[in-house]
């Protein structure tokens, strides 16, 4: 059995050591519908050859674009690569400038879009991309040529099959297979050039550290597909025998996890906040025995260490926890998870802590786009696991830390470059490493461990040097603080603007009986409230160093969002953005005219 080098050959891998009835399952009208490994497989090839009759040829760019994972992204990507051509997968709420923008740059020829939400931004742009030939959907459209029309032309032109599997053996695992643009916190989207082997090492390397039963495991997928540590999970489930089932969207997530009752999945920091956030809110609402039992367990999980560091009595205290408290939340999440695989930004190290104690093992690994993804992972087995870290370093992968304290990163996952931009990629790619832009540490154990970002990072007018996302993560595990933005490069001093939990205020106010306005934009402005959060701000300010605390802040009355360009669509802040939105609160800040 050969090992998969190309990420065509995950599927073919899997039919050979662990063929599936259920290789990838979608939910179509309310029904959940099975592809197994050989229909995949054939609908793949039925792909390629449509596309080959279409006239794509070895190193053309197809764009495909999905508001949700689902079966026939997976089939599409097999398809396309086999051809020799490369996918270009695009995060679908970015605005239609920016598909304009990642369209020409990357000359895609053809679209395969997945409903008439993203088809109708095409539309709109779809004349200013003079290489795109056709858009096809996947969903059935009023106006719009729909996949299956391909997969037809695939089906009626079975000879072309000699021509696809001639193409596959021209495809070397150190070709490009794929175009990964990042939304990036500032300027344009850079292309990252991944190739096959960036992938496909990454997938193989990663599988160690998921307590996965090969051939017999459940994942539920829902970050989006077109980010690589999604789509990397998607070939390494493939690699594992995994059932892969998708998610219909973010608000079905409770009631799938329900219906799949999966061993796996993966999370960003921000739903696992959301899914405490509303624990805790449910266990507020509890009264008498009934909330001091779950308190009494949350306060218990909250002082959690791996391995039984706390000894035999917090243990024993922790397994009536489980059985009384922590059993639902486990029946929450499916009451099957083996692992939680979280990226893309910094766990609190509370949120790691109480999620594990419940059962619920949350695995916090580092990635970027760039090292397709992942870097480094914990995993419970064999002492793998530390809080407050990132894991370890994958098999043939070297982090070394720069005089500066910028993580470096060697090994076959770092990209080949930026598409048609030599400049940025001399930039990052020095003397053979990565070098990310974070800041970070290891241990003497070899845990790794991120305090900032090197971009990120300011310095007060007084010379001192502010770590935003260290006051930012520590202040968001305030209830009442739903975002926040540490402010202040060359100011006197570090100060915040601050988006408030308006749904958890809206339930305090109504407990409390405050009698605040529903409004945001009053609340925003409310004494009250300014000062409730001010408490929070005070406690919080504590565990920093006087140069470093928050002097000043103000709320903001909208709720920050993908859509409105407060985030990028990995739910990273976009500061420049942030502070221009804001810039009257700014100014008030430090008494600015403007």
């Amino acid at each position: 059995m050969t090992d998969p080098k190309r990420l065509f050959d995950f599927p073919y891998f899997q039919l050979e050591a662990y063929p599936q009835d259920a290789a990838l399952v979608s939910k179509v009208n309310g029904a959940w519908v099975k592809t197994s490994t050989q229909e995949y497989i054939d609908k793949a090839n039925a792909i390629s050859r449509g596309l080959i009759k279409l006239g794509v040829q070895p190193n053309d760019k197809i764009a495909i674009i999905s508001m949700t994972n689902r079966t026939e992204w997976n089939i599409c990507d097999i398809g396309i690569l086999q051809t020799g051509a490369q996918d270009v997968p695009i995060y679908p709420t970015i605005s239609e400038e920016d598909y304009e923008y990642v369209l020409n740059h990357s000359e895609s020829v053809y679209c395969f879009v997945s409903c008439q939400e993203v088809f109708d931004k095409i539309n709109k742009i779809k004349g200013n991309v003079p290489s795109l030939k056709e858009v096809y959907s996947f969903d059935e459209l009023n106006g719009c040529k729909n996949w299956n029309e391909v997969l037809k032309l695939g089906d009626d032109n079975k000879d072309l099959q000699e021509e696809v599997d001639r193409r596959k053996d021209a495809v070397k695992e150190d070709d490009l297979a794929t175009l990964i643009y990042t939304s990036g916190t500032t300027g344009r989207p850079k292309g990252v050039m991944l190739s096959h082997k960036n992938i496909a090492s990454n997938a193989k390397h990663s599988k160690g550290r998921l307590p996965i039963e090969m051939g017999k495991s459940k994942a539920l997928s829902f970050l989006p597909v077109c980010h690589i540590y999604e789509r990397m999970l998607l070939y390494m489930y493939q690699y594992c025998g995994v059932s892969i089932h998708f998610a219909e969207s973010l608000e079905t997530i409770s009631d799938n996890l329900k219906e799949v009752n999966p061993e796996v999945m993966t999370a960003v920091p921000r739903l696992l906040e959301k899914v405490y956030d509303k624990i805790i809110a449910k266990g507020t609402d509890l009264t008498g025995v009934k909330k001091n039992l779950f308190f009494w367990a949350v306060e218990l999980g909250l002082k959690w260490e791996p391995y039984g560091q706390n000894g035999w009595l917090y243990e024993t205290k922790l397994k009536l926890a489980r059985k009384l408290i922590f059993s639902k939340w486990q029946e929450a999440l499916g009451g099957n998870l083996k692992a939680i695989a979280s990226g893309s930004a910094a766990l609190q190290p509370r949120l790691a802590r109480v999620f594990n104690a419940a059962g619920c093992p949350v695995m916090e690994g580092y990635g970027l786009t760039e090292t397709s993804p992942v870097v480094s992972v914990n995993d419970m087995r064999d002492g793998g696991f530390r809080i407050g870290t990132v894991g370890k370093a994958l098999p043939d992968t070297e982090i070394k830390i720069a005089e500066d304290g910028e993580i470096l990163i060697k090994g076959p996952q770092v990209m080949q470059g930026y598409y048609k931009d030599p400049e940025k990629t001399e930039e990052v790619l020095k003397n053979g490493y990565f070098h990310t832009g974070d800041i970070g540490e290891i241990d003497s154990d070899g845990f790794l461990k991120i305090t900032d970002r090197k971009k990120e990072m300011f310095k007060t007018s007084g010379g001192k040097y502010i770590a935003p996302q260290l006051l930012e993560n520590a202040m968001k595990q305030s209830r009442f603080i739903e975002q926040i933005m540490v402010i202040g490069d060359g100011e006197k001093m570090p100060a915040a603007l601050i988006q408030p939990n308006y749904e958890f205020i809206s339930d305090w106010n109504e407990r409390k009986e405050k009698g605040l306005s529903s409004d945001p934009k009053e609340l925003a402005n409310d004494p009250v409230l300014i000062a409730r959060i001010q408490k929070e701000v005070d406690k919080f300010n504590e565990r920093f160093g006087k140069w470093e605390k928050i002097k000043k802040f103000e709320l903001t009355p909208d709720i920050w969002s993908i859509e409105d360009g407060h985030l990028t669509p990995t739910m990273k802040m976009k500061r420049k953005i942030i502070k221009e939105k804001y810039i009257s609160l700014y100014n008030k800040i430090y008494e600015h005219t403007s």
